[in-house]
């Protein structure tokens, strides 16, 4: 089990649709600082339907998208840290 963390906008580069390439079904993805703005798109949130997301709330709360998200799973840095030590692998894409 992987817990890939994306942190840049799919607008910037090609992370996130590499991280998809290959990501497995029983990973994780966490989206922090411009990586949030994924959802913002419908094809990325499609994209990342199948997989357990989690998004840091510090950094939607700062982009003023905290009512945009309000079914998304926000997570904090302590629970970060949780995840972070619960997967055999953490990935920074």
């Amino acid at each position: 089990m992987i817990l890939h963390h994306i942190q840049t906008s799919p607008n910037r580069d090609n992370a996130l649709k590499l991280c998809l390439r290959y990501a497995c079904k029983e990973d994780a993805i966490l989206l922090s600082s411009d990586g949030v703005n994924a959802l913002l798109l419908r094809q990325w949130t499609m994209a990342l339907s199948p997989f357990k997301l989690m998004v840091l709330k510090d950094d939607v709360i700062a982009r003023g998208l905290l009512e945009r998200f309000k079914n998304v799973s926000l997570i904090d840095y302590n629970e970060f840290v949780v995840q972070a030590l619960r997967y055999n692998k953490v990935i920074t894409w």
